[in-house]
């Protein structure tokens, strides 16, 4: 009798599964790979806007500012006027200017100006007060517009990346019904895809959700900035041009 031996690794061969990222990629299927090119493209959109939201409100803070400093300063609001273009990324600058426009009409209409004494004075203050949050709000409007995009990318992205996932798990059972075999070689190409599509949906999501919340906290501080503003501008033209209202 001789010894027989069998050599186990001979006789059950492995099967080498290549799952990198790049691999899975580009042998996903054609609805997959649309879906992952939808979530780039959004993502690039929202890391552009956040670029450019944050320039601008850099600029907004700093020329807020220097406004700030010189309207304090200034005694003469004709002369603040003249150098209004200086402050041409303030949103206080713009409130400002659509209310001195506002008082320029107010003050040329006859309608709008009585003698007390030896005084002319205005009237017409709910007019100013409009025209005030009217600039108020198109100012946020402003620093608003885009955000859309962040909201909608943070609130869909896991969603449009679960869908992916779910394709490709829909593809790996495709596979094992007609192979008949549930083996690694033929579950983890599906099963690659679907797990990087979620992970593309939270890179994209993700990212989307930070920034929307900044910039909305930005703007509730900006829109108080404004709302003082405006008090204090209220404040100022009634002792100076509205006594007797």
């Amino acid at each position: 009798m001789f010894p027989i031996f069998v050599n186990f690794a001979q006789a059950a061969p492995s099967v080498a599964v290549n799952t990198s990222s790049m691999d899975a990629i580009s042998q996903a299927s054609p609805l997959v790979q649309m879906t992952l090119v939808i979530l780039i493209v959004l993502s690039v959109f929202c890391w552009a806007i956040g670029i450019t939201k944050y320039i601008s409100f850099k600029k907004i803070s700093e020329s807020d500012e220097l406004f700030l400093a010189k309207f304090w300063k200034a005694n003469s609001f004709d002369i603040l006027f003249e150098d209004i273009d200086l402050y041409k990324d303030s949103s206080l600058a713009g409130v400002f200017k659509a209310a001195y426009l506002e008082m320029k009409k107010i003050s040329e209409s006859p309608l709008m100006t009585k003698v007390t004494g030896d005084k002319s004075v205005l009237t017409g203050i709910d007019n100013l007060e409009r025209i005030l949050n009217k600039a108020s709000g198109n100012e946020i409007a402003k620093m608003e517009s885009r955000l859309t995009l962040l909201a909608t990318t943070g609130s869909t992205g896991p969603f449009i990346g679960l869908f992916g996932t779910v394709w490709g798990i829909m593809g790996s059972f495709h596979k094992i019904g007609l192979t008949g075999s549930a083996s690694l070689a033929v579950v983890a190409p599906g099963i690659s895809e679907a797990l990087i599509s979620t992970a593309v949906g939270l890179a994209a999501a993700i990212p989307a959700v930070v920034l929307y919340n900044n910039f909305i906290s930005k703007i509730r501080k900006q829109e108080i900035a404004l709302n003082n503003f405006n008090a204090d501008f209220l404040n100022i033209v009634k002792r100076n041009f509205f006594q007797g209202n």
